[in-house]
């Protein structure tokens, strides 16, 4: 019994004579709420003159989603500190276990495992206007409202934050929702997102949980509904639609100046020549033309890539056309419900 005691310890001696990498904890912060995004530290030395190849492998953890595999490394000293970042997904969590690796001779242990921590989940309990958000900061860059149909509005907005989670926005007493586009990552994260209303709606308010303020933060849409041809994502927010008003001012100001000159001259007959730019803008205002639409096609809210489905065609269709954008017609559906269809699902008469 003394002879196992005394190997065993003897082993232990000669492991950690030969550990070449002592790792701790720098920063685990002392609560984390649920669904927010934050940073774990780490601190580590070796017994080797370089080690800046060393790697991380990260098992066991529970109720939280790793969101960057390779950390962040900063140098201080002989010092260097890897960070993490996670995203506490459940009401409970407990850190991985960290197993910091080397290359290094075999008989030296090359290999440090720091077990993973139980952390303080805090799990909020907001109001019904909140959208699920957990961010340092969260800004509305543009939006706009259009007519969705008789009854809804469809308001469509781009925001931006710092350290949040935007795929996880939703709101509660809505007709419809989703996302047209995320992009960025959890740092500086940018969403299209749209939510159907009841036309008697004047105002879209939401919250989301400031982390810097340690409170909710209120944001506000105004629903002012715009008539217009053409929603995309770099045009939200109500504009003048500049190059078909430019083109219908050139050729007025042409037909003017036309007529003008053949008044002073009182060369009637080239009247005619006035019908030509006035012909041409007759075309410019046209207010709707009649498309084709293939059966099967897709229609979608917004005219983007991967946009959000609200109804497929079971027939071929004929359709008034209210605008264009890109590789998208914007139509009238016979239910007088807007939506976009792609160029390709546009048949020949």
């Amino acid at each position: 019994m003394i002879r196992t005691l005394v190997l065993t310890l003897l082993f232990f001696s000669f492991a950690l004579a030969n550990k070449i990498i002592y790792l701790s904890y720098e920063e685990i912060p002392n609560r984390v709420i649920q669904g927010e995004i934050f940073p774990v530290t780490l601190k580590s030395i070796s017994t080797l003159k370089e080690h800046q190849n060393i790697s991380y492998t990260l098992t066991n953890g529970e109720g939280l989603e790793l969101l960057d595999a390779i950390p962040s490394r900063e140098k201080r000293g002989k010092y260097f500190y890897d960070t993490f970042h996670f995203l506490s997904t459940s009401s409970s969590a407990k850190l991985p276990d960290f197993e910091a690796s080397i290359s290094a001779p075999q008989e030296l242990n090359t290999t440090t495992i720091l077990v993973g921590q139980t952390l303080n989940i805090i799990t909020l309990n907001p109001k019904q206007n909140f959208s699920n958000i957990i961010a340092d900061n969260l800004e509305l860059v543009e939006y706009k409202t259009t007519t969705y149909d008789k009854e809804h509005n469809i308001i469509i907005f781009v925001a931006a934050a710092q350290n949040a989670n935007l795929k996880n926005i939703e709101f509660k007493n809505v007709y419809k929702q989703g996302i047209e586009s995320l992009s960025g990552d959890y740092d500086e994260p940018r969403v299209t997102y749209f939510v159907v209303v009841d036309k008697n709606i004047e105002n879209f308010s939401f919250s989301y949980f400031n982390l810097q303020k340690n409170s909710f933060a209120l944001l506000n849409v105004p629903v002012v509904v715009v008539e217009d041809s053409v929603t995309t994502q770099s045009d939200l927010k109500p504009k003048d639609q500049s190059h078909e008003r430019i083109k219908i001012i050139v050729a007025g100001t042409i037909a003017i100046l036309a007529f003008i000159f053949i008044l002073i001259r009182k060369k009637y007959i080239y009247l005619f020549f006035i019908l030509i730019p006035l012909g041409y803008m007759a075309y410019i205002v046209m207010p709707e033309r009649v498309v084709c639409i293939k059966a099967g096609a897709n229609i979608t809210l917004l005219p983007v890539h991967n946009g959000t489905i609200f109804e497929t065609t079971s027939q071929t269709l004929h359709l008034n056309k209210e605008g264009s954008s890109a590789n998208f017609t914007k139509i009238k559906l016979q239910n007088e419900k807007i939506g976009w269809v792609k160029n390709e699902d546009i048949c020949s008469y």
